[in-house]
């Protein structure tokens, strides 16, 4: 202790009053010089005495200097046990740890708390494993963390003070070595309060609606006598499987029904995948069509108006991506389940008529038509939008296709049109154009083959113009274009150049098509469908017989699809690279960026790969000028669709595709394969 103390130096008034033996001993010296210049004998005396006053001065000032500092710092602990007792029983739990993590002190309350005693020296990373360290703060730096301790929940304030900044604050001493510094950490016992928050958010409603799907079709291969008993069969599948769930369900309609339950019993549904949705596929009395069910659930609203519209906003949701699954809308944060199976086609086409006699109105209402589809323009969408050109100039209106980038595998078409004198030189025009020459009040916007406006060529042409039109056969996903003046989305459908060729027989009963139209049309739905051997059902070849009516010649289109030598070695190359993932799903990444139309490429080399045996899908990634896009395939085992959803993309069930940015080669590849293992351990894919 006394060799600790040597280092400490008195300041202020307490040094001043140390040091006064010394300055009196000065002033008595002078004084016995004094009195020897008036009395030699008493001067004597008085320098006798004086030096032996000066040797008491220097041994209580130098030789108990230490005595003296430890004394003082003796004093001023014994001051502070006052405040150490206060500290001891304070309620609040209070700890002190040194720079390391080591416990230096702690108040009783504290002990209570966490349960037991804590042995000075021992680490907190003992008692939180959570705290180690180097997440211990630095000096001056205050943290908040949460953690749990023998299943109760605390949450610890953690300071930071430098015991340098102590010392030069002191009153007393004065050192220079003073280093180091002190954690201190106040806990806050949470337990009760977040039990209350957990009631709470268990106690809550949701609201959800139930759509049967395909009520109408099933009905229709019923015999009469019959139907009355399926339909109190599915009723009574439906609301016994939802009493279990303590949930009250009521018909609205013959085929809707409107449900509501408490959060705990739903977190219990979210852990069961909404199995109804295969269950109620087992009603069967006589009817060759299985029953589908869509189901729209709103959660976390800020009132029960607010989960209602949410469920509104979800049923929709999953409508518009082909029903047959179950879609949860929160604030912030949409989720899909099911849609595993195909969607079901409907034979009837008088929605076909209905949109095309509503387009027909809205085109004839302004002057100009500006149309546009996905980024890297695919020959779908070009084949799509010319045909919405056809429907424009029949309705005798200015119509413009905005293209930003005339890729290889829609540049023969680009120029057999540029090269036809019928059609005007802005047939086709660029993002910068379109914005320039668009008017909110004399123009509408079609956007066809996509939902997404992230992606679409000119995303600021959406903003500009009020009247929005949007035609797409891609399943909705979270992102869509809000606000569309007429949005027609069928999932069904094979193609967008499918739906436009529809379009086109209602727009006017005397349409005339040209030759080179109709190749891009049906080119589009060759592409899409694979030569028709994917997702091409009964109104897929009426489309094209009415285009091959029209002119449309396969042999012109088969030729202005071939590749040149390098596509073709590069999709030869894609599918050696492949390999085979859990066994059977082909992936296979290639740097595009020295291909013309590296995205068509991947494409057709994902369509290749379904060939293997085993494989159930297929993905391609190809990097293209500092993005990475993947084309995904399947037959009919995996939807595909659900596993691009969660890398920001979408398309269908069979056919499906992503982009991803600032990211590798490499890394987009283990980001998907990593997908592919967590829906494989929810059973999402199975």
């Amino acid at each position: 202790m006394k060799k600790r103390f040597k280092q400490k130096r008195l300041v202020g008034s307490l040094r001043l009053y140390a040091d006064w033996p010394i300055i009196l001993s000065v002033y008595l010296t002078l004084v016995a010089i004094g009195i020897c210049f008036v009395n030699r004998d008493a001067g004597a005396i008085a320098v006798i005495a004086d030096i032996i006053y000066i040797i008491i001065a220097l041994i209580i000032r130098f030789a108990n200097k230490s005595t003296i500092a430890g004394d003082l710092v003796n004093f001023a602990t014994s001051f502070g046990q006052v405040q150490k007792g206060l500290l001891k029983g304070l309620p609040l739990p209070y700890a002190l740890l040194d720079d390391s993590g080591r416990f230096i002190w702690c108040n009783n309350e504290f002990c209570l708390l966490i349960g037991r005693d804590v042995p000075f020296g021992r680490s907190i990373t003992s008692i939180v494993p959570e705290l180690t360290k180097d997440k211990l703060p630095k000096e001056k730096e205050n943290i908040t963390m949460s953690f749990s301790i023998e299943g109760r929940d605390f949450k610890a304030d953690i300071r930071c003070t430098s015991m340098a900044n102590m010392g030069r604050e002191s009153l007393i001493i004065d050192d220079e070595n003073f280093t180091g510094s002190l954690i201190t950490v106040f806990l806050f016992d949470e337990t009760e309060v977040n039990d209350l928050k957990r009631i709470n958010e268990e106690q809550k409603n949701v609201c959800g609606y139930i759509y049967l799907d395909n009520y109408d079709e099933v009905m229709e291969n019923v015999e009469e006598v019959r139907r009355s008993l399926l339909t109190a069969l599915i009723d009574r599948k439906i609301k016994k499987y939802f009493a279990d769930y303590d949930a009250v369900v009521k018909n609205t309609e013959k085929d809707r029904y409107f449900i509501t339950m408490k959060r705990i019993h739903f977190d219990r549904l979210l852990e069961n995948r909404f199995d109804i949705l295969e269950d109620v596929k087992t009603v069967k009395i006589g009817n060759e069509m299985s029953v589908t069910l869509s189901m729209g659930f709103g959660m976390e609203g800020r009132s029960l108006a607010d989960d209602a519209e949410y469920a509104r906003s979800a049923i929709d949701l999953a409508l518009g991506r082909g029903g047959d699954q179950a879609v949860v809308k929160a604030a912030d944060k949409t989720t899909y389940y099911g849609g595993k199976s195909q969607q079901i086609e409907k034979n009837t086409r008088v929605k076909a008529r209905v949109k095309a006699h509503a387009l027909g109105e809205l085109i004839e209402q302004k002057e100009r038509v500006f149309c546009m589809g996905h980024q890297i323009t695919d020959i779908d969408t070009f084949g799509a939008a010319v045909g919405i050109y056809r429907a424009t100039r029949q309705l005798d209106r200015k119509c413009h296709i905005v293209i930003n980038t005339v890729t290889q595998s829609i540049r023969s078409f680009v120029d057999a049109f540029s090269e036809d004198p019928d059609y005007e030189p802005d047939m086709f025009v660029t993002s910068a154009e379109a914005l320039q020459m668009a008017d909110s009040d004399t123009s509408v916007l079609v956007v066809v083959d996509t939902n997404k406006p992230s992606i679409t060529e000119c995303p600021e042409l959406l903003r500009k113009l009020r009247t929005i039109v949007v035609l797409d056969h891609h399943r909705v996903g979270t992102e869509t274009i809000e606000n569309a003046t007429l949005s027609y989305i069928e999932p069904f459908a094979s193609s967008a150049c499918e739906m436009v060729a529809e379009i086109l027989q209602y727009i006017s009963d005397s349409i005339r098509i040209k030759s080179i139209e109709a190749d891009s049309l049906y080119a589009g739905i060759m592409i899409d469908t694979n030569n028709f051997m994917a997702k091409a059902g009964v109104r897929t070849f009426e489309a094209a017989a009415f285009l091959r009516r029209s002119g449309a010649d396969i042999t012109r289109v088969r030729k202005l699809f071939r590749n040149d030598i390098d596509s073709y070695k590069a999709r030869a190359e894609i599918v050696q690279r492949a390999e085979l993932y859990l066994g059977r799903y082909a992936v296979s990444a290639y740097d595009g960026n020295t291909l013309a139309s590296p995205t068509v490429v991947g494409s057709q080399a994902a369509n290749e790969l379904l060939n293997i045996n085993s494989v159930k899908a297929s993905f391609v990634l190809t990097e293209y000028q500092g993005r990475i896009y993947i084309s995904a395939r399947s037959i009919d085992e995996v939807n595909v669709q659900m596993i691009m959803e969660r890398l920001g993309g979408g398309g269908h069930m069979n056919i499906a595709g992503a982009q991803l940015s600032d990211v590798t080669l490499e890394g987009a590849k283990e980001k998907l394969e990593q997908i592919i293992d967590d829906m494989e351990k929810e059973g999402a894919l199975a």
